[in-house]
């Protein structure tokens, strides 16, 4: 199922279930979204697992992860500058949907033991996997896409990751849960995500075209070690 229709079931069954009031309307919807995304989470990493992946793709995709993770850290006290989003996208780019979504998700996952775990890691772990699997995509449907091209993805998935962790602050903090509340939240976080937008263009031009240069190099590194 697509992302997108993903999320909106994720929101229509909300907004059903609280009009109609119903036994799983009185239980804590923050949490119970958190383990929607562990479940969506598990069988992506199940996926992954049943692939074709050498050692050291999935060494070199957790040392890409991690960096990614360190890149957050610094920018903490940001509001919603950082590079974790750049290195997430860049790696999907060249390495593909499976190691974007690997390398996106790690970094949740990992720079969080730092700066803080809760029910929000999983839909962290989730937005930031599908900015990176989305990007893989994006190189096979647009291989030669120049600067101009990337810069807009960037910029975009700086809303769109927001609109993904929007859906989890509506249902852990806002009350009461309706299409008008909903709406309130996205208006809420539009200079944050704007400032998020901003910052991955800001890392893109940059440090891109270095970045993607030295990653190119280590992909066709593990092409070879593969192949021999």
């Amino acid at each position: 199922m697509p992302f997108p229709v993903f999320l909106l079931l994720i929101i229509v069954l909300l907004l059903s279930g609280i009009k109609q009031n119903n036994l799983l309307a009185k239980q804590g919807w923050g949490l119970l979204s958190a383990e929607i995304m562990v479940a969506g989470l598990a069988f992506l990493y199940w996926g992954f697992e049943q692939g074709k992946t050498s050692s050291r793709e999935i060494a070199f995709i957790a040392v890409l992860g991690a960096l990614a993770a360190v890149g957050r850290i610094p920018f903490a006290m940001l509001p919603n500058v950082q590079p974790a989003t750049f290195i997430i996208i860049v790696s999907g780019f060249v390495f593909g949907p499976r190691a974007g979504f690997m390398v996106g998700s790690t970094a949740a996952l990992v720079s969080n033991f730092f700066l803080g775990q809760g029910p929000w890691t999983p839909w962290q772990m989730f937005a930031w996997g599908i900015a990176g699997a989305s990007a893989g995509v994006l190189k096979i449907i647009f291989p030669n896409i120049g600067t101009a091209g990337m810069s807009v993805f960037h910029f975009i998935w700086g809303y769109l990751f927001g609109w993904i962790m929007n859906i989890w602050f509506w249902t852990a903090f806002i009350y009461p849960l309706n299409w008008q509340s909903f709406l309130a939240t996205y208006a809420a976080s539009f200079w944050f995500d704007t400032f998020h937008a901003v910052g991955n263009v800001a890392f893109y031009l940059i440090f891109g075209a270095g970045f993607v240069k030295i990653l190119k190099r280590f992909r066709k590194k593990l092409e070879i070690s593969i192949l021999d």
